[in-house]
């Protein structure tokens, strides 16, 4: 199973759409299933109700929680929140069980923004924790920047992107 996880809680999000179109090229190259989950579907009181003293207590993010934890391989796609990832992101890993949450899963990252960097310091710092965690991170980690300028609502028009995202995929069902 590889799960894409939105690095988000935004409702209707760039993260997703980008979520959803990576689920459509991970089905070039892989035949296992595949799901996304979406931060935006995280209980709104998941930081008072399942995390630290309340870690497993929350059935709602106990179940999302154990979509990551069961699959094979991640996806994360971030996009940057004041010069890095979004809090929800780091406040979901610290919900994860510990230390075998991500550890020895393999892992990708995909930076999305507005601005002209990608997501890039996002990606770095998300690599570091999952690094720390015990995570195997691909080493090519696309970063879609002006996100906006290169979405025609239905899929990336920028020939890069695409270029980036299957050679990624790619490697990621191999990894």
């Amino acid at each position: 199973m590889i799960t894409i996880v939105v690095g988000t809680n935004r409702k209707d999000s760039m993260s997703a759409k980008i979520a959803q179109y990576y689920q459509t090229i991970l089905t070039e190259y892989y035949e296992g299933p595949t799901q996304i989950v979406d931060l935006a579907h995280l209980p709104s009181d998941f930081t008072g109700t399942a995390l630290y003293e309340n870690n497993g207590k929350n059935s709602t993010f106990n179940e999302i929680r154990e979509k990551v934890q069961s699959s094979e391989k991640l996806v994360f796609v971030v996009p940057e929140y004041n010069g890095s990832f979004p809090g929800v992101v780091k406040a979901f890993i610290d919900g994860l069980k510990y230390p075998e949450g991500v550890r020895d899963k393999k892992g990708a990252l995909i930076g999305v923004s507005s601005g002209v960097q990608g997501g890039l310091i996002a990606m770095s710092h998300l690599t570091d924790i999952f690094n720390y965690l015990g995570m195997h991170v691909l080493a090519l980690k696309p970063k879609l920047a002006g996100i906006e300028k290169n979405w025609d609502g239905e899929k990336l028009t920028n020939a890069l992107y695409n270029t980036l995202l299957h050679q990624q995929a790619e490697k990621l069902v191999k990894f």
